[in-house]
């Protein structure tokens, strides 16, 4: 590994448990751009690449919808978004949704104005109870009504949705005549964790961003457009946020080699188990359910420092615990480094 930045002259830091961005591509990936990588093809997602990528996708999710593939979450979720939602309109979503606390407002900026309205729920699952209230708001020239929901699976803090939950809350949302997105960062994991993918289009979800970053391709998000008139002129508006990459094949062709061979779901399996196993290494109480890729315990700043001065750098989160995820690169031999550390530092 090459060496990090050091903490008062003490050990170099290790990222391995920062994120599950900090991983490399997983080697399906790499395999399936280097195959990319001949020949010449049509630009801006009108290759062959792309539609064998699309053609995966709408396999995985048993959907005919339109697939389009960008380079950044930030930027499947805020197109989306704002597609979905006018500059005069809002997005209801957990407040400690990616899209609330860490896209730098995006999705205002990318739907030239649209609005947030920021529900709470246990470890970023929105409660269906605390759902009604924005639903029966009203219009008024006074405020941002909502035009969509946006629910994250799995959440900011590894809980994964159950299907019946999202189902409750999909359909109330589109019975009060709502748009419904998917922040699927982590869908592997949750598909990984016993979420069907295909339950998407059979609760009636308008789009989906479906992760492969995180999951362990080169950068690159699928948005899924499960509403296919949302289509009409979707790409002039990826062009119009700089967003229509020219290359787009490798954008595409790392969902062919994580598509083709499973390793999309496998691997995020692997990520999830190393995070149970790190779970039951921890001496530090767990705040939330680990049911897919994190681990977020109670430390406090002095031990955390300790944590940092070890060699091992990891995030405090928004709800101030402190945030270990998993990936699919994550050892076994890692974890129970960590796992000693953790147990000298407690």
């Amino acid at each position: 590994m090459t060496p990090g930045p050091r903490l008062e002259g003490d050990l170099p830091l290790r990222y391995d448990f920062a994120s599950d961005n900090v991983a490399g591509a997983m080697p399906e990936a790499i395999d399936a751009l280097v195959a990319a990588n001949t020949g010449y093809a049509a630009g801006y997602g009108a290759d062959h690449v792309g539609q064998r990528a699309a053609d995966l996708i709408r396999q995985l999710l048993d959907a005919d919808a339109e697939v389009r593939f960008v380079p950044s979450g930030t930027a499947a979720n805020a197109l989306t978004l704002a597609a979905l939602a006018a500059p005069h309109e809002a997005v209801i979503c957990h407040q400690d949704s990616h899209i609330a606390t860490d896209e730098t407002g995006a999705p205002g900026f990318f739907g030239s104005g649209v609005g947030l309205i920021k529900l709470g729920g246990g470890s970023g699952r929105i409660d269906l109870a605390g759902l009604a209230a924005p639903l029966v708001m009203g219009d008024s020239a006074h405020h941002q009504s909502p035009a969509a929901l946006s629910i994250t699976n799995t959440t900011e803090y590894g809980a994964l949705y159950a299907e019946t939950t999202v189902a409750a809350l999909v359909g109330a949302a589109k019975a009060a005549g709502l748009k419904t997105h998917l922040d699927g960062a982590r869908l592997a994991n949750a598909a990984a964790s016993g979420f069907d993918p295909k339950a998407l289009a059979r609760f009636g979800f308008d789009v989906a961003v479906v992760g492969g970053t995180k999951a362990g391709g080169a950068p690159t998000e699928a948005i899924v457009l499960f509403d296919k008139g949302l289509a009409r002129r979707f790409d002039a508006r990826m062009k119009h946020a700089g967003q229509l990459v020219s290359k787009g094949r490798f954008l595409a062709a790392p969902w062919i080699g994580m598509l083709e061979t499973g390793a999309w779901t496998r691997r995020a399996a692997h990520a999830n188990a190393m995070a149970t196993k790190l779970a039951a290494a921890t001496p530090f109480p767990i705040l939330h359910p680990v049911e897919s890729n994190g681990v977020f315990v109670e430390m406090d700043q002095p031990t955390l420092k300790r944590l940092h001065k070890a060699g091992w750098f990891v995030y405090r989160f928004i709800d101030g615990s402190v945030r270990f995820m998993c990936s699919w690169a994550t050892t076994g031999e890692a974890v129970e480094e960590l796992g000693t550390a953790l147990k000298q530092i407690a």
